[in-house]
């Protein structure tokens, strides 16, 4: 039995027909077919021809990483360096002609990975940083050092015009030693709870951490990313009511995301449980737009969420 605190997200029997009128397949593609809001049920490979080209703002991709991995059945093989590079390049190079002229585009990966996506990605887009993650969690090793560590690489196809909105995206972080002009608070806040700053973000995030399960949008996904994470993609570099699009969706983390945010959102997913999940948390963000560690226009730090609330108030 769950316990109470268990907030994973579940399907039952009784779901599975309502959910699947929500997703589309490629016999539903035609040239009259809108992309726009869309969760499509299929091999990304195949489908992303359909899409038209110059159609998305925003893209985030989180492909298979190189290691064998069991998604609902669907058995992900490592490969050799070469072959892995073969791979990618079946679908980046077209994923990338699907993004608007000033558009951005993000790419995760972990550290055995890394720079097989830089190669490729580099081909196609200019790279303007990496993101490093870092994940609180993830498994322990007695003869290794533990990886906790993920990359996204943010590429544009002309940076000298793609969006990025620096003050979207700040930190709310406690100040250890605040400084002070004429006994004014500068660049602070004082509060009861503490000492506040916004402060402007790095590309090394150590406030995320991974979904578990008493985090109400975690799925059986095993590679699920945070919406926080994502929230923090979309807005920095998209606006309200562009197109996001996620070509290999998982459980449906972009498209959520970007609903809460007031984007448009496009999403492809190859295993058809994982678009069940997809589109019941798109369901319930009709009315829940909550994002956690995001509140009121700001990211916290982790661990704040008395804070929050009080803040709120």
């Amino acid at each position: 039995m769950k316990s109470e605190r268990n907030r994973t997200i579940t399907i039952n029997n009784e779901e599975i027909n309502e959910l699947n009128k929500y997703i589309n397949k490629i016999d539903d593609i035609n040239n009259t077919f809108n992309f726009i809001n869309k969760v499509i049920n299929g091999n990304t490979i195949e489908i992303i021809k359909y899409i038209p080209d110059n159609f998305a703002d925003l893209i985030i991709i989180d492909p298979p990483y190189n290691l064998s991995k069991n998604y609902n059945g669907y058995n992900f093989h490592s490969m050799k360096r070469n072959e892995y590079i073969d791979y990618v390049n079946q679908w980046l190079p077209i994923v990338c002609r699907k993004l608007k002229d000033n558009g951005t585009l993000y790419i995760c990966c972990d550290w055995k990975c890394t720079s097989e996506i830089y190669e490729c990605l580099s081909k196609e887009l200019t790279i303007i940083n990496r993101i490093t993650w870092q994940r609180e969690k993830g498994r322990g090793s007695k003869n290794n050092w533990k990886n906790g560590m993920e990359d996204i690489w943010m590429a544009v196809k002309n940076p000298k015009n793609y969006t990025f909105n620096v003050n979207s995206v700040k930190i709310r972080r406690k100040v250890v030693a605040p400084y002070k002009i004429n006994g004014e608070a500068k660049d602070w806040e004082k509060t009861i709870d503490g000492n506040f700053r916004d402060t402007y973000p790095s590309n090394f995030w150590d406030d995320i951490s991974i979904p578990f399960w008493s985090m109400p949008e975690n799925t059986e996904h095993p590679t699920q990313k945070p919406e926080k994470l994502i929230a923090k993609l979309i807005l920095a570099s998209s606006n309200e009511n562009d197109i996001v699009f996620d070509p290999f969706l998982g459980s449906g983390t972009t498209c959520v995301t970007a609903k809460k945010l007031n984007r448009k959102y496009c999403g492809i997913e190859l295993n058809e449980k994982y678009c069940q999940y997809s589109i019941k948390r798109l369901l319930d963000a009709n009315e829940n737009k909550i994002i956690q560690g995001y509140n009121d226009g700001i990211f916290w730090e982790r661990n704040t969420l008395v804070q929050q609330k009080k803040m709120k108030k």
